[in-house]
């Protein structure tokens, strides 16, 4: 229960556990719609005899609803086979039918019961469970990691992997299987990643890793640098407060060892020949969500810094707009978990048009960080709450890190220049932790403000890609209307939106080196202001003038223009966490989310 429970975050719409033990009749399974807490009581009422080998699943729903029936395990042939599955069997409904025909009846509405009995068929043919395995992959269309045991073999475990991430265990005596290294952290720290179209064939004491044709596969362990206690809320009532206060550690991590004996730069795994990247003209960021919003950011500092044109793509728009891609273009694919499919889909369809491609990920071994051709890590270390915060700053860093190498390469600064930026950035840890210590305005402004149902976002330059930040978290948290707008668009539409008491958060750009984008940010809440909204900006210390123009001032510290987004998120976060709080939700892991989508 303790590896589900830290995988939950990954799905909570359903919960089930299969046990084998050595009577070899059949799997005994207990499973519950809802969070792993409904299981818990299920098995503390009516435990499962103790097994030589078990699989578990927390479940985000797919094909068929969070329900008792539709959660996993899911079971065939008697009771003689158990499945779980991640990801989504796209060629599940022609299955389906063909099994309907032969009289299989069906006890769910999920695309994992056509392989539980497509695989049962194979085992009854005298095929081993990996044999088995093997047999039905080669039926399936789509995404898909499957785990199965057979009750003829109690020792066992099989798991399969196409485009749905599958990590080994390797301990004394003892083998696991995991969607994520977290759920057998406490166990061992030496783990083994399946690549692509990989079986796994696991017992107490063996791993066989095979391709999809049977062809004996050679992988490499690694080491995970991280235990236990980073995964536990370290007496922070919810993951996501812990998370934040991890943020000055992300950065510092994030930024530690990355240069060279030469005093160069460097990434972490891979490497892309500096005359390919001298001659990059063009670098398209791919990304969903928050990560997407991580580039956005990135762009303005890698534009300025390198002199090169940076678009930022949602990657699953990306390859269905005919993208121009060429061996000129740099892919940057930034993803915490490193498994987000439609961006994996997009930095395929780059490389197939002849692009290099980096990624920016916050977990070894990972697809992306296995497909691209260079990798940086972001050394965040575990993420468990859905909504990102320490992954969205530590990926801003590393993606800073990238531009300066890249500016370092092409000769476009200055190696004094690049001290003073590689400083601008060791100064942040610090600043977000004064952030922190200073806290409880912004926190008891959010709790007062839990009947909203509405708020809006404001920024300018690399504050708008944080105000578009801030309004996805209040929307993932607290279910509410939250928009993010450039400040300039504000005349061209969104002030219509503006009544009596909205509440409006406006990012004020520093005063110094960019006035006039400060000044007409000022007029940008005088307008808002004229039309009754509750304005509260977010401006850093020293500045006098933002108190006159606002209900409620929050300050970060004084840095450098481009710097100041890891500063700016940060109150926009506890606000967030706060206000959802307020109103008794679940802010680590809310409601219709998963941490990582698997799924196209």
């Amino acid at each position: 229960m303790g590896g589900l429970a830290r995988l939950e975050y990954r799905g909570y719409d359903s919960a089930g556990i299969a046990a084998v033990t050595t009577d070899r009749e059949r799997v005994s399974t207990s499973k519950k719609a809802g969070k792993l807490v409904n299981l818990a009581k299920q098995l503390a009422d009516r435990p499962l005899p103790d097994a030589t080998a078990a699989i578990g699943h927390t479940r985000w729903a797919t094909h068929g609803a969070p329900t008792d029936a539709n959660a996993h395990p899911h079971i065939a042939a008697g009771g003689r086979i158990a499945i779980i599955h991640n990801g989504i069997i796209e060629n599940y409904s022609t299955l389906r039918k063909e099994l309907l025909a032969q009289g299989v009846d069906f006890l769910s509405e999920t695309d994992t019961e056509v392989a539980g009995h497509l695989l049962a068929a194979e085992v009854a043919k005298g095929l081993s469970l990996a044999d088995g395995m093997r047999a039905l992959v080669s039926r399936l269309e789509g995404a898909f990691t499957l785990l199965a045991v057979d009750a003829q073999d109690p020792g066992t475990v099989v798991g399969a992997r196409r485009n749905s991430p599958l990590v080994v265990g390797i301990g004394e005596g003892e083998n696991f299987l995991g969607s994520d290294v977290v759920a057998f952290i406490e166990h061992t720290r030496t783990a083994l990643e399946l690549g692509q179209d990989e079986v796994v064939e696991l017992t107490a004491d063996a791993v066989r890793v095979t391709s999809f044709d049977g062809t004996v596969v050679d992988r490499e362990p690694y080491h995970v640098d991280w235990d236990s206690a980073a995964a536990e809320k370290g007496g922070f009532a919810t993951f996501m407060d812990k998370e934040i206060h991890d943020q000055p550690a992300a950065v510092a991590d994030t930024l530690r060892g990355r240069v060279d004996e030469r005093g160069k730069l460097q990434l972490d795994a891979g490497i892309i020949d500096e005359s390919v990247l001298n001659s990059v003209d063009k670098i398209v960021v791919v990304a969903c969500g928050t990560a997407a919003y991580a580039g956005m950011v990135a762009k303005y500092a890698i534009e300025h810094w390198c002199r090169i044109p940076v678009e930022v793509e949602l990657a699953h728009e990306f390859r269905y707009r005919d993208p121009v891609v060429n061996v000129k273009t740099l892919v940057v694919a930034i993803s915490q978990s490193g498994e987000t499919m439609d961006t994996i889909m997009a930095i395929r369809h780059a490389q197939q048009q002849g692009a290099s491609v980096i990624g920016i990920v916050n977990t070894q071994g990972s697809t992306i960080a296995r497909e691209a051709d260079a990798v940086l890590y972001t050394r965040a270390g575990p993420e468990i709450a859905v909504a990102s915060t320490k992954a969205f700053v530590a990926q801003i860093t590393a993606a800073y890190l990238l531009g300066i190498y890249l500016a370092e390469i092409r000769g476009n600064k200055f190696p004094d220049e690049i001290a003073s930026l590689m400083e601008q950035l060791s100064e942040i840890p610090a600043k977000i932790q004064r952030i922190l210590d200073t806290s409880g305005p912004i926190r008891e402004v959010a709790r007062s403000m839990a009947n909203h149902n509405t708020v809006l976002f404001l920024g300018r330059h690399v504050g708008y890609p944080i105000a578009m930040e801030g309004a996805l978290k209040l929307k993932e948290l607290a279910y509410i209307h939250a928009e993010g707008f450039a400040a300039g668009e504000l005349k061209h539409g969104p002030i219509a939106l503006i009544e009596e008491g909205v509440p409006v958060f406006i990012i004020l750009p520093s005063a110094h080196g960019r006035e006039s984008l400060h000044s007409k940010v000022v007029s940008n809440i005088q307008e808002v202001r004229a039309r009754g909204a509750f304005t509260m900006v977010i401006a850093e210390e020293g500045d006098t003038e933002a108190a006159d123009h606002a209900e409620h001032v929050f300050s970060i510290p004084v840095a450098p223009v481009l710097m100041t987004p890891l500063l700016s998120v940060i109150p926009l976060q506890i606000f967030a966490l706060e206000l959802a709080t307020a109103k008794g939700l679940d802010v680590d892991q809310p409601r219709n989310l998963a941490k990582s989508v698997t799924v196209e």
